[in-house]
């Protein structure tokens, strides 16, 4: 006997026992005492007297069950049980979800989790999750072709994100390199785009090279008049030629006085880096410890010791000092150094980046340790902060 509609809006349980209504073929509906219902198939397979659970009603509707019966039919016609069927295609879906673009991205970021500042790792994300999962990412990677990731690529540099793009494109091979060398694709889609983007305008970030005005700015600084924390930070910056954010984040644990050394991880390459202090350097830290050597950081924040000092501390005494953005920012004391080391004091370009804390590479391509050529370091960093005294004091260009 069929069920019919009001029959399935009447039907209750009682408090002891599970209703079964059946509607033919194997159909029914059964409501436990909780009043939850559920459509079953009962039928036979190899013999065996099995249930297929077809989801509770009403969201599954009479015709509905129907429909999933008459389709475990034709299964069964075929030889096919249909709970083994459904177990293939939920281990099918698992399977394409475990190897979805995102899946397999998710995957490679928590494998390089450990090899970069936290802060890049969480930029890749925000990346992925804004401007790349939305479109691609649940998509098969092996399915993904050039022109599905050039679509992407099109959207951010529509927006004017040029370098945001660029970035993109280089995560892309990331990501597939993974996957291939995980197993799930043969070639990486992503090689085929280069040369597909707008190039990146490079804005070189402003920095003095001239010796006779790098002798004003010198001056102009040894003036401040603001915090002796800032003052330290900004008199410093010249000497190390550090990243700024590294510079700010300075701890005192760091601080050798004795071997005249400042050692901390470069935020780039995470690795451990060392910088010599010049005397001149060492005389600045030494006037600070008083002040701030019982923290953590070297230059605390004025709100709370507690953090570090604002990356835009040093920026904003250089602009109290009237000198442009257009002419100097913290960063730029890096291209100084880096320029004028070179230009004017001769000094070997390898020493020179490995000061600036790149990967520098021997002849046989072996990345230097951070104790090389530290004799030879320590001597150009006393050179550098010997030759800026003379700047200072100089009313014209010195001879070099």
């Amino acid at each position: 006997m069929n069920l019919s509609a009001q029959q399935l809006k009447n039907a209750k349980a009682d408090a002891q026992r599970t209703l079964k209504l059946f509607d033919g073929g194997g159909l029914f509906l059964e409501i436990t005492p909780s009043n939850s219902r559920r459509w079953r198939l009962k039928y036979r397979f190899a013999g065996k007297e099995k249930l297929l659970s077809l989801g509770l009603f009403p969201l599954i509707s009479l015709k509905d069950a129907r429909q999933k019966r008459d389709d475990a039919k034709r299964l069964l016609s075929n030889g096919i049980d249909p709970s083994a069927q459904r177990k293939a295609e939920k281990a099918t879906v698992t399977e394409q979800a475990r190897n979805s673009f995102e899946a397999v991205a998710l995957e490679w970021l928590e494998q390089t989790r450990g090899t970069w500042k936290p802060t890049h790792t969480k930029t890749i994300e925000l990346r992925l999750n804004n401007d790349v999962f939305p479109f691609v990412g649940k998509r098969p990677i092996a399915a993904l072709t050039p022109p599905d990731l050039l679509a992407v690529l099109r959207r951010i540099e529509g927006r004017e994100a040029i370098e945001t793009a660029h970035r993109v494109r280089t995560n892309f091979g990331q990501i597939f390199r993974y996957a291939i060398s995980t197993g799930r694709i043969e070639s990486d889609p992503s090689r085929d785009l280069r040369g597909a983007l707008r190039p990146v305008k490079v804005q070189h970030l402003p920095a003095v090279t001239d010796p006779k005005r790098l002798g004003e700015v010198l001056r102009m600084m040894d003036g401040y008049v603001g915090g002796p924390i800032v003052k330290a930070a900004l008199n410093l910056a010249p000497l190390v030629f550090v990243r700024p954010g590294e510079l700010r984040m300075a701890e005192w644990a760091g601080i050798d006085f004795d071997k005249a050394e400042w050692r901390y991880v470069a935020s780039k390459t995470n690795t451990e880096h060392i910088v010599p202090l010049a005397n001149q350097s060492l005389s600045i830290l030494k006037e600070i410890h008083p002040l701030t050597g019982a923290g953590q950081y070297v230059f605390p924040s004025p709100r709370t010791r507690l953090r570090p000092m604002s990356e835009n501390a040093i920026l904003a005494a250089l602009r109290s000092l009237g000198i442009p953005k257009e002419e100097m920012c913290g960063h730029g004391f890096r291209a100084t150094a880096r320029t004028m080391l070179d230009e004017i004091l001769k000094v070997p370009q390898h020493l020179i980046e490995h000061q600036l804390a790149h990967s520098v590479k021997d002849s046989l391509g072996r990345a230097y340790n951070r104790t090389t050529h530290l004799a030879e370091r320590k001597e150009m960093m006393q050179r550098w902060a010997d030759y800026l005294d003379e700047l200072k004091g100089a009313n014209g260009t010195p001879s070099h």
